[in-house]
């Protein structure tokens, strides 16, 4: 079932705005029913209505991430010089990544923000020092925006590929390990605070598993918890517009982006679908198809008392989005789930995580 865009509801009589709300709840209830009503990770620590649920778990969290760093075929697609300058944040990026969360914080939220390390080489980070002042967390995003899985130097960044120099007589594990320690040196140089958590540049659809390397790797580097896992969902054809199937994968991958933890010991929060990557550049979508599909698996998420963490980018915004309607209906959604919902960053998420029963 294609569920009534959202804004038309508006334009209909009493009884079909009503009938319009129990066909997107049937939607709903119908796509968490063919996931089944627990999360789909070993380890999960969050299942979907869990009668028994501790209290972590009888409140949705919502969390908003930005990810600082600038998006090859954004704002132009023939852009692809941010490849090898991935940290290096316009002016635009900057200033959109200020006012979201200035946003944010006047619907009571905060916003949890991975830098890669290469911003911090610029003149000015005040605007940094700024964010985590007003309450904001800042993540280590790697330095130069590697591949954690990569088991080739050659693989680990389009830089080094055209720079091998820069990382001659290393293997991929020294090359990875020393990018993340170096953006960890840096935020504690340029900013006076270590990283809160880590993100994977991309997102894996198996996460970690069956890379035991990398996970005691994030561990000796001090990290408890990593946002890495980004469950595998329909795009559609490139430039069409969401239909039904591709709103209803997305909808069912997000009991499969729940909050878990590896035998390590490693936490992983997951990037819940659909990235703004991949609305914008993947699937080509256009705005209000953005929006549904973010609503679709908010209102999923606040049903069953779920997680979701929205995965976006100042860079892709701005362009996409310039009237930042992507972060005004999140909160919006929250704010009339009442107490039913919350806005967190993912280091408050880690705690839940670490206190649920296992």
């Amino acid at each position: 079932m294609n569920p009534i865009p959202h804004g038309t509801e508006a334009r209909l009589s009493p009884e079909r705005r009503a009938a319009s709300t129990l066909r997107r709840r049937q939607f709903l209830r119908n796509s968490a029913l063919a996931i089944g009503t627990t999360a789909l990770n070993p380890g999960s620590a969050f299942s979907a209505e869990s009668s028994s649920a501790p209290g972590p778990q009888k409140q949705a969290l919502i969390a908003i991430t930005l990810d600082l760093e600038m998006a090859r075929n954004f704002p132009r697609w023939e852009d692809s010089h941010w490849d090898y300058e991935k940290g290096n944040l316009n002016a635009e990026a900057k200033r959109y990544a200020v006012e979201a969360a200035r946003r944010v914080k006047a619907h009571g939220g905060r916003i949890h923000f991975f830098a890669v390390g290469q911003v911090f080489e610029q003149e000015n980070v005040d605007w940094l020092k700024d964010l985590n002042m007003d309450g904001h967390s800042i993540g280590n995003h790697t330095y130069d925006h590697v591949n954690v899985l990569a088991t080739k130097p050659e693989d680990v960044q389009f830089r080094f590929k055209r720079a091998p120099w820069l990382i001659e007589g290393k293997t991929s594990a020294q090359v990875i390990r020393e990018n993340i320690q170096r953006c960890t040196d840096a935020m504690r140089t340029r900013l006076g605070f270590s990283p809160a958590g880590f993100r994977t540049p991309g997102g894996f659809a198996d996460g970690l598993n069956g890379r035991t390397d990398v996970q005691q790797m994030m561990l000796d580097l001090g990290f408890k918890w990593v946002s890495c896992k980004y469950p595998a969902h329909p795009y559609g054809n490139p430039g069409e517009a969401a239909t039904a199937h591709v709103l209803e994968g997305i909808v069912k991958a997000q009991s499969a982006a729940q909050p878990f933890v590896y035998p390590s010991g490693l936490m992983d929060i997951p990037m819940s679908p659909i990235s703004d990557v991949g609305a914008f550049r993947n699937a080509r979508w256009k705005l209000d198809d953005f929006l549904r599909a973010i609503r679709l698996g908010v209102e999923w998420a606040i049903e069953h008392r779920a997680v979701f963490d929205l995965l976006s980018h100042p860079s892709v915004l701005y362009p996409s989005d310039p009237e930042f309607k992507t972060i005004e209906l999140v909160c919006e959604l929250v704010k009339q789930a009442g107490d039913r919902a919350a806005i967190v960053d993912l280091d408050t998420l880690a705690k839940r995580i670490a206190a649920a029963p296992r």
